[in-house]
């Protein structure tokens, strides 16, 4: 008998303790929704929130992995269902008056918003406010809106309605489903800064928060003049399609972008700071092509590869331990996935700082251990080769 699979997600390590809520604003598709991770004031009183807050979503996961079995679908649940991110559901804002840079982060294909958690709480325990979009335009695993559906008894009480994962219909070419919901994804990131500006203007839209969570706390403390866009794989073609959206942000972040969807059109207009941070064994020649084919002043974008990780190490699916992972996920890499996870949050986090131009009084940065430069490699033919 093996040892059964869970999933168990790493404590922060920056500076600050990290909660995160929920907020979703507007009825219908049109809305936004997204998981939003912030540094926290320490609290006694901690609750973990669920991963997989329902079956819905464990069910989608497994579904959009090709899995289509009760079995596998009650495993899943069973497993993913139990597990809880180690961060303060609806704690407190970290005290003060400061301002805090901001990340909206895209997540993959068949993933949601929950699937990066470990990053994204470590990127909010060094000081930065993320918010990590669900996004509506089928491919998510899954995901819901709320909407006043006509001749029903519930009419002034939204319903739930769930948007399931959406495969490529036989014979249609996968490039113009995906540029199509590629551009939709952009426009829900922009969506996501726009109705975080509102909040940090103290105009509280008429909306339906998921959760508890005192919006007005937020008012005065987003810093709109350095804000970030990154996303991995399906979520790094939106964060590079963002930058061409709206001029708010001001780089951008790709994790093993997948670069299959975004149309040639769209490279010349890409003229901000880019990283990609890519795993050893996705990209293509002709995808570093056109990472390479960025360009911004007198600088290329920024290319980094980490050693010994796969596509999926980015994910919290690294953390996944058990005699079944394997076989669900497949080859998981021979790096530790706690050294990728730093590795990455490195790596950000001296891009971050560098192109929003953060101040010294900022928490220091993570250090680069032996281990750490060990796995990163960065590609000598960028225009910026200066080391991380």
């Amino acid at each position: 008998m093996g040892v059964p699979m869970s999933l168990r997600l790493p404590s922060v390590t920056g500076p600050h303790p990290v909660g995160c809520t929920d907020i979703m604003v507007g009825l219908g598709k049109e809305g936004s929704f997204f998981r939003f991770y912030y540094p926290s004031a320490s609290s006694c009183d901690q609750q973990h929130p669920l991963w997989a807050p329902s079956t819905e979503y464990t069910t989608g996961l497994v579904s959009s992995l090709g899995m289509e079995s009760k079995a596998a679908q009650y495993g899943a649940s069973l497993i993913l269902g139990r597990s809880r991110i180690p961060v303060s559901w609806n704690g407190p804002i970290l005290h003060g008056t400061d301002k805090r840079p901001l990340i909206i982060f895209s997540h993959g294909l068949g993933a949601f918003r929950a699937v990066y958690s470990s990053l994204c709480s470590e990127l909010a325990s060094h000081g930065f406010l993320v918010a990590a979009v669900e996004h509506k335009d089928g491919s998510a695993c899954a995901t819901y809106y709320f909407e006043d559906l006509p001749h029903t008894h519930s009419q002034g009480h939204p319903q739930k309605v769930w948007v399931p994962f959406r495969k490529v219909d036989p014979g249609m070419k996968e490039f113009y489903l995906r540029n199509y919901q590629l551009h939709q994804r952009a426009t829900e990131c922009v969506k996501a800064v726009r109705v975080l500006e509102n909040i940090n203007a103290g105009m509280i839209e008429s909306s339906i928060t998921v959760t508890d969570f005192q919006l007005h706390n937020l008012t005065g403390r987003i810093d709109l003049s350095r804000v970030a866009i990154m996303g991995h794989s399906f979520g790094g073609a939106s964060a590079l399609l963002s930058l061409v959206k709206d001029d708010i942000f001001r780089c951008a972040i790709g994790l093993d972008a997948w670069m299959f969807p975004l149309e040639n059109a769209a490279y010349p207009n890409i003229q901000k700071p880019t990283l990609f941070i890519n795993n050893e064994n996705f990209q293509t020649a002709s995808s570093i092509q056109k990472m390479k084919k960025l360009n911004f002043g007198q600088e290329g974008a920024k290319i980094v590869t980490v050693l010994g990780s796969v596509h999926q190490s980015p994910t919290d699916f690294a953390f996944m331990t058990g005699y079944m992972a394997n076989k669900i996920l497949g080859p998981r890499g021979t790096i530790d996935p706690q050294i990728c996870l730093e590795a990455t949050v490195a790596s950000a986090l001296s891009f971050l700082y560098k192109h929003l131009v953060l101040p010294e009084d900022s928490p220091k940065l993570l250090k680069l251990s032996g281990a750490i430069r060990d796995h990163l490699i960065e590609d000598v033919s960028s225009a910026d080769s200066s080391k991380l």
